[in-house]
């Protein structure tokens, strides 16, 4: 099959419910193909997928994101535009300096009690169940991140479930799909409130300063520390939540299949953190969270014998790169023990997601407490997956806690 003909089973329903085989079928022809011009294509000239070639194109910072035209005009992409995840250097350099000094050892080492707390909450809800099906989703995936980033960031928990609804409109909206005019308004809708919610947090902080990244944040904006503008902060904190806990989400919802379909490994897990930490970084090489990236070309170049003129992007497929047969024998098997190179789940170069550390933490953490305290966990329907292209998770889970 053709490179177009892939990517257009790619973007079939089939295909967003299971894309492996499209990205194995654009592996035989190569780590890169050409893309012809086409309306819906707009200037997308190559689709990469070899692990080697994504990798280089991801750290070389010449190949830059380009904004999409008339982001002025809608609400969702002027926030985008004045985040760190979606701007060049300078500007990504400068907001990355504050926010970086944040994610430091120690806090890090201070979100493990926090993350611990809130697993062992979590698990005595599904453990007062009894024997019960419930959404490990629900109960669990989402839960667990998301109580976590919002006692680090500063979030009132009792907003969450305000607050995930419009992360929901947001994570629609960014699918290569979703540009529609209804998502587009809901996006909108979606950042306009959520900067609303923002401004009045960091207000109240102002007024009664806490231990949290929003008081430190605050403290930094207002002191004249740091080159940020008070927009830019409500902008970074808007993507950075969403980043940060989504991520995570599909890492445990993704996992729960891979895990459970080897019940020896995760007879072990409670016992051996090297299994463990294994078991993490092979989930996200499997079935890593963000599979669509794009990145646009410094100059007109030929990559492998695909011809690219300048500021034509490259569409980059993470999650095709992760299962690369010529870096990753037997790609589509899980093995926590493999050797090789290090996944791209969470990207590389000057755009490497922030809170990388703090998710595979979670995940080091709360799957061997749950595994020890439900051996018995069973999968009990066929996972829902998101459909999303860009954002790839199981979005509803029943499992049996096994009692």
């Amino acid at each position: 099959m053709t490179a177009q003909e892939l990517l257009t089973g790619l973007y079939s329903e089939q295909g967003r419910q299971n894309p492996y085989p499209w990205y194995a079928g654009l592996h035989k022809l190569g780590p890169v193909s050409a893309v012809p011009a086409r309306a819906e294509h707009r200037t997308v000239a190559a689709v990469a997928v070899g692990y080697d070639l994504v990798d280089r194109l991801l750290r070389d910072p010449e190949w830059t994101k380009q904004p999409p035209p008339g982001w002025q005009e809608q609400e969702i992409l002027r926030t985008f535009q004045t985040s760190m995840m979606f701007v060049n250097p300078p500007d990504h350099t400068r907001m990355r300096h504050v926010f970086s000094r944040t994610f430091t050892p120690r806090r890090l080492g201070a979100l493990e009690p926090v993350i611990l707390r809130v697993v062992d909450e979590l698990l005595d809800r599904m453990a007062d169940a009894g024997n019960a099906v419930v959404d490990f989703v629900a109960d669990f995936a989402y839960p667990v991140p998301a109580l976590v980033m919002a006692e680090f960031i500063g979030i009132p928990v009792a907003e969450l479930a305000w607050y995930r609804e419009r992360v929901e409109w947001i994570d629609e909206f960014l699918d290569v799909a979703g540009k529609t005019p209804e998502r587009l308004a809901a996006a909108n809708t979606a950042a306009e409130e959520l900067r609303v919610f923002y401004r009045e947090l960091l207000a109240h902080r102002r007024r009664v300063p806490g231990d949290d990244l929003l008081s430190g944040l605050v403290e930094a904006l207002d002191s004249g520390e740091v080159e940020l503008t008070e927009e830019e902060l409500v902008s970074n904190l808007i993507v950075l939540f969403n980043a940060s806990f989504v991520t995570t989400v599909y890492m445990f919802s993704n996992g729960m299949p891979l895990l459970l379909a080897h019940p020896e490994t995760v007879a072990a897990m409670p016992t051996d953190d090297k299994l463990t930490a294994g078991c993490v970084d092979e989930v996200l090489r499997l079935e890593s969270p963000v599979h669509f990236l794009a990145r646009a070309a410094p100059a007109d170049m030929v990559l492998g014998d695909v011809p690219v003129a300048r500021d034509d992007n490259v569409l980059i497929i993470v999650g095709a790169a992760n299962r690369d047969p010529a870096r990753f024998p037997d790609p589509d098997v899980f093995d926590p023990t493999r050797p090789g190179p290090p996944s791209l789940a969470f990207g590389v170069g000057l755009h490497f997601c922030l809170g990388a550390a703090v998710s595979r933490l979670e995940g080091r953490l709360a799957l061997p407490r749950l595994f020890a305290r439900f051996p018995g966990l069973t999968v009990t329907e066929t996972p829902t997956y998101s459909g999303s292209l860009f954002l790839r998770g199981i979005d509803k889970l029943l499992v049996s806690t096994g009692g």
